[in-house]
């Protein structure tokens, strides 16, 4: 139940110039035994866009009253916004210590569905521990989220949830200090399958969220969200505090979360994609393909069958380096357009730079078949035609060589335990790169990006994709990634033996002992400690056992098989 208590508070903005008149109403609400207390606010005359933002401060020393620009904002632009302080915070009853994330959640429950309408889209903006409710009030109210905005978010370890967060030296801070903790936390899983707007805003200096949480962030809204990453350089965590005194930033901040939501924004891809399809035809379904984490993958059915894959770059680092990759896989798939034995998609159209897209996006055909990365009967058969196709992709002579391959890892870069097995692996790789005789590298060939169709003896590669990484190299390191990844789907087994395979299926003559043992852990370390991001797209094909624990197992195991047969 909830008591109003004040009213018609109009032209209060705190900072920056008053741009309208709004209506601010104060209320107290009874929820989860307290009396929590919080405001909501709107725009003289209603607004145009019929949707309730809903504002969340984070821990400490966090309230609704540093939110009060921010809610102005979302009220200048046509929402009525929503403000509330949880038990323990402002003015509201209750002590601290007391509350916890399960609490936190039913509390903003409890408040949403009093004053948030009852049915109505609802754009939820979480401050740091928020982040955490925020994903938990997606996984509560599914589609009626419209937009996130997530200000330098964090999540928790399930085992937190449900715990007092106490003085700070109690059970709650020490899982949540525990590190690594959050890395398996469910409100990454919520984020992943997020499919609406989403707007992750991160400090350039943060003292209070590792960058691994969001990095993590950003990857799992990446997957499926209508996503902006953006960076603020000189903010630091406390972004309620910098939207209150940066107007300019707060205005492009809630002008971003309401772009193109009626929508779900993307109308300038759209219009790109319309004027490449056939004259007459229209996409009439959009629906995610699964099996990469490098962009978003849509599958776009048109209205006479016919299916096209649009790839899009939201994350930074992808979109960065944009230009690059999707130039030189349009290029790749225009020269295997003329290629016996390497099936591969036919461009339709690119826009590298995102010129006329809101991301970088490539247009293609779709190929038949699909990934298999499970561990059915057919696991050796199909381990030999990926052999097979890979000594192919080998014998492709390009006009003009692609660039000169990359290395994923250095010395340096490896994140792996000190001493044993590890020193020793790094130590391989220290040395200069061995000699090679280049040819036509994929780059990045494994089971996540071949398509299969058929069984038993009609079997078959159907379609080999992702060309962003093409380069020019020795031979030996497309089958040390491949072999990488069949030794975290299957076991070090498969991908010890898989030399043996490429060179059965007509490969190129490959370096013996150190000399490949060097490109084999070039590989292999990139993965080190764990292969989680790796294997995150496998989750999603099925292979649930794939965790942490046990990618980690793999590929130790890998290395030091390695390390016994080539050494």
């Amino acid at each position: 139940m909830s008591e109003l208590t004040s009213a018609a508070a109009t032209g209060f903005t705190r900072a920056g110039a008053v741009r309208n008149d709004f209506v601010r109403t104060e209320f107290s609400h009874s929820a989860d035994g307290e009396r929590l207390s919080g405001w909501w606010v709107e725009g003289r005359g209603g607004g145009s866009v019929a949707v309730t933002a809903v504002l969340l401060h984070g821990a400490g020393s966090g309230s609704k009253e540093r939110l009060l620009p921010l809610v102005e904002e979302f009220a200048a632009q046509g929402c009525r916004a929503l403000a509330f302080d949880f038990s323990g915070h402002g003015h509201s009853s209750g002590l601290l210590r007391d509350l916890s994330l399960r609490r936190r959640l039913d509390q903003a429950v409890s408040v949403i569905d009093a004053h948030g309408g009852a049915h109505g889209p609802l754009i939820l903006v979480g401050f740091s521990m928020s982040g955490q409710t925020v994903a938990d009030l997606v996984r509560h109210y599914g589609d009626r989220v419209a937009a996130l905005g997530l200000c330098a978010p964090a999540v928790y370890a399930a085992e937190a949830w449900d715990v007092p967060f106490g003085d700070g030296d109690g059970r709650f801070s020490e899982l949540i200090r525990r590190p690594g903790s959050w890395r398996g936390s469910p409100a990454l899983d919520v984020l992943r399958a997020y499919e609406g707007r989403a707007v992750l805003a991160v400090p350039g200096s943060d003292e209070v969220i590792p960058p691994g949480v969001t990095e993590a962030v950003s990857a799992a809204l990446a997957r499926r969200a209508q996503f902006t990453h953006w960076e603020l350089p000189d903010a630091e965590h406390r972004l309620g505090q910098w939207f209150r005194d940066h107007p300019d930033d707060r205005r492009e901040f809630v002008t971003s979360l309401l772009a193109g939501l009626g929508e779900q924004g993307w109308a300038a891809t759209r219009a790109w994609v319309a004027g490449r399809l056939p004259e007459g035809r229209r996409v009439v379904e959009s629906a995610f393909l699964t099996g990469g984490w490098s962009a978003q993958v849509r599958r776009l059915t048109l209205d006479d069958g016919t299916a096209l894959a649009l790839r899009t770059f939201v994350t930074p680092f992808f979109r960065r380096h944009a230009p690059g990759l999707l130039a030189r896989e349009a290029d790749v798939l225009t020269l295997l357009a003329g290629q016996e034995g390497v099936p591969a998609p036919r461009l339709i159209g690119v826009d590298a730079t995102a010129g006329h897209c809101e991301h970088p996006s490539l247009l293609m055909t779709v190929v038949p078949g699909r990934v298999r990365v499970d561990t059915a009967a057919d696991l050796g058969r199909r381990v030999e035609l990926l052999a097979a196709q890979l000594a192919a992709i080998h014998r492709v002579v390009p006009e003009e060589r692609p660039r000169t391959y990359q290395a994923w890892t250095s010395p340096e870069r490896v994140n792996a335990p000190e001493g044993g097995v590890w020193a020793r692996a790094v130590d391989v790789i220290r040395r200069d790169p061995p000699p090679y005789e280049g040819c036509f590298l994929h780059r990045d060939f494994h089971p996540g990006n071949v398509l299969f169709t058929g069984s038993g003896a009609g079997l078959r590669i159907s379609g080999v994709v992702d060309w962003v990484e093409t380069s020019w190299g020795p031979a030996d390191l497309d089958v040390a990634h491949c072999s990488t990844a069949l030794a975290l789907l299957f076991g070090a087994e498969y991908g010890l033996a898989f030399r043996e395979r490429y060179e059965e299926q007509g490969g190129r003559r490959l370096a013996d002992g150190p000399e490949h043992l060097y490109w084999r852990l070039l590989d292999a370390l990139a993965y080190a400690p764990d292969a989680a991001k790796l294997a995150g797209p496998w989750r999603e094909l099925g292979r649930t056992d794939l965790t942490p624990e046990v990618l980690g197992e793999r590929l130790e195991a890998y290395v030091t098989g390695l390390l016994e047969r080539y050494v």
